[in-house]
């Protein structure tokens, strides 16, 4: 089964884009969940430009299903994640000025930093994932960490499936191979959507979770968001 993880960061930046509490973030989660998804995502920038460090503490308790926190390990972002204790912390390698994640990590490069920051939050019960590239050795660098989890970076993946979905999707399937082989779950994120979203669950092997916000709310400006929600769900069931 592949689960469905609604990030809500989108629905942050429309809040403070006009300042005050509409859209309520924590009444959003709680929405997404009702309408069925498996699981919330939150990503808290440094500059707090959509989500905020308070939003994620207050999130938290009303979490019935799998919280997942998004974001670069700084020192700031470790004490948020092990004071708030998600099931999953994925860790992104983004610069502070970037506009969204848009790489994943050289695990080769910093597979001491990423080991050591595994290793912490696996000591607060905290399981990890990696946000990583197709590459089968950064894979096995990744295993070496000791991360539960990797999440593919799938932008590449949206940005070539109306070219070649088939060219596409290969090295994905390659690289959840690899993973599998090496005891590593499988998650994906980045640019999914209503258009590309089947196809990816349907080659790509061992797939536990999807993460997905850009789309997925935009969606939900059309289609309402309980319509959306089912809409991506059928796409993964």
């Amino acid at each position: 089964m592949t689960k469905l993880s609604v990030n809500i960061n989108k629905i942050a930046t429309i809040r403070n884009a006009r300042g005050g509490n509409i859209p309520n973030v924590t009444e959003a989660a709680i929405n997404c969940q009702k309408f069925g998804a498996q699981g919330i995502t939150v990503h808290p920038r440094p500059d707090e430009r959509h989500i905020r460090y308070q939003d994620v503490r207050e999130i938290r308790p009303i979490i019935t299903t799998e919280f997942n926190i998004e974001g670069y390990p700084s020192q700031r972002f470790l004490d948020l994640v092990i004071g708030v204790k998600p099931h999953q912390a994925t860790l992104v390698p983004d610069s502070h000025d970037v506009i969204t994640s848009n790489q994943g990590w050289n695990v080769i490069k910093y597979e001491k930093f990423l080991s050591d920051v595994v290793a912490e939050l696996h000591k607060h019960g905290i399981r990890t994932s990696l946000f990583i590239e197709t590459g089968l050795e950064q894979i096995e660098r990744a295993a070496a960490t000791g991360t539960d989890r990797i999440e593919l970076y799938t932008e590449p993946y949206a940005d070539k499936y109306p070219i070649d979905r088939e060219k596409a999707v290969e090295p994905y399937i390659r690289a959840a191979k690899k993973a599998t082989e090496l005891g590593l779950a499988i998650n994906a994120g980045h640019d999914l959507s209503l258009e590309n979203l089947k196809y990816f669950k349907q080659h790509v092997p061992g797939l536990l979770e999807v993460s997905i916000g850009h789309a997925l709310i935009s969606d939900a400006l059309y289609y309402g968001l309980e319509k959306t929600i089912q809409l991506y769900l059928d796409q993964i069931a």
